[in-house]
């Protein structure tokens, strides 16, 4: 079915109609532009193409963000590095730059609570977007319960849903404890995704104490196996920054009384 074009004589909705929003937009703007430079017939249009070009991306980054759902998080630039114990700088950098993407490779971030592993993974995971990769960030908590569904139909759409972005992050594996069910879906999101797209995974348990998180699981061994195999790990050690601050507040409170 074609659409249908305005009959009317206004430009901007023909322009609209087009597809040419950007230039919809700021019509009179782009007119005294051209008049003022008196621009060649192709002048105009390399001007006219550039900033249609310069709108969809733009309008492809909002609806990247949108689609990932990092929500809010602290840049990169706040990150204390000299509070862990421990901590591999180099890897969380080269995977800044998204190097494991290209290879398809896995990132995990392990480490105890309040170190700093959610706000790590959201600045790659947002990096990313801003590169032009698709990218979904869920806790693995909202992943397993929005697999848990009864229509078989169902969850093979979920699970393509989850195999389909470049970077998929699963932040909180480990905060809570899950049926052996739970196992089983989760080695099916990693299993669609291995060898072919990236996973970003924060967990706060080490690989051997999985099976509190999924007790009873059978896939354990599997799911780690097919995670890790390509795969960069980073071990964050250290007290619970949050942790830190908090007292730091405290004293600070004290002091003004």
């Amino acid at each position: 079915m074609t659409s249908r074009i305005p009959t009317t004589n206004d430009l901007p909705s023909k322009l609209t109609a087009l597809g040419l929003v950007a230039t919809s937009q700021t019509l009179d703007d782009f007119i005294a532009r051209a008049t003022k430079a008196r621009w060649s017939p192709q002048m105009l249009l390399e001007e006219l193409a550039a900033d249609e070009l310069r709108e969809r991306g733009r309008r492809s980054l909002e609806r990247r963000i949108h689609r990932s759902r990092i929500g809010r998080f602290k840049p990169v630039a706040d990150f204390d590095w000299n509070w862990p114990k421990k901590i591999d700088r180099d890897m969380v950098q080269r995977a800044l730059t998204l190097d494991f993407l290209t290879d398809s490779r896995n990132l995990i971030l392990l480490g105890s609570n309040g170190l700093g592993k959610t706000m790590l993974s959201k600045n790659i995971a947002h990096a990313a977007v801003l590169a032009g990769y698709s990218v979904l960030f869920r806790t693995a908590s909202e992943i397993l319960e929005d697999l848990h569904c009864d229509s078989p139909l169902r969850r093979r759409q979920r699970l393509n849903h989850y195999a389909r972005p470049h970077l998929l992050c699963i932040d909180e594996v480990g905060y809570l404890s899950y049926d052996n069910d739970s196992a089983d879906l989760l080695y099916e999101v990693v299993n669609r995704r291995y060898e072919r797209r990236s996973i970003l995974i924060t967990t706060n348990k080490a690989f051997k104490d999985w099976n509190t998180v999924f007790p009873n699981a059978t896939s354990i061994a599997t799911l780690l196996d097919r995670l890790t195999h390509h795969a960069d790990i980073c071990l964050i050690e250290g007290q619970s920054y949050r942790v830190r601050e908090s007292e730091m507040e405290i004293a600070a409170r004290k002091k003004k009384k």
